[in-house]
């Protein structure tokens, strides 16, 4: 619950930075990317606040578990690694992002395959 927290303050911040501070700093292909960056960040911030509340309701299993963490991990890896290429200028950053989306994947998959199981 506080990574979700975490998050979704360092979303709704960096979402406003983004569009007061960075408006007039940033080509607009940069600032689409950091609208990404943010857009797909408050998504799995939601995604990790559901896990939390489901291990509050006694969940247990490792899969749930996992899912959280792949959750938060990917987070900062896709998320985290487009702010950086928009604040850096660092394009090759981009080559990274996808592998914080496959966090996603498997944070998603861990989380269905959990239901299913009913854990």
């Amino acid at each position: 619950m506080t990574l979700a927290a975490a998050s979704g303050f360092s979303a709704v911040a960096l979402g406003a930075f983004g569009a007061h501070a960075l408006k007039q700093r940033l080509p607009a292909d940069l600032l689409a990317v950091w609208q990404t960056a943010v857009q797909y960040q408050f998504w799995h911030t939601l995604a990790l606040f559901a896990v939390a509340l489901w291990l509050g309701q006694g969940a247990s299993g490792r899969l749930v578990h996992a899912s959280g963490w792949l959750f938060a991990a990917g987070i900062i890896v896709f998320s985290g690694s487009l702010y950086i290429l928009c604040l850096s200028g660092q394009r090759w950053l981009g080559a990274i992002t996808p592998i914080g989306g496959t966090l996603w994947l498997a944070a998603w998959a861990c989380l269905c395959f959990s239901a299913w199981r009913g854990q």
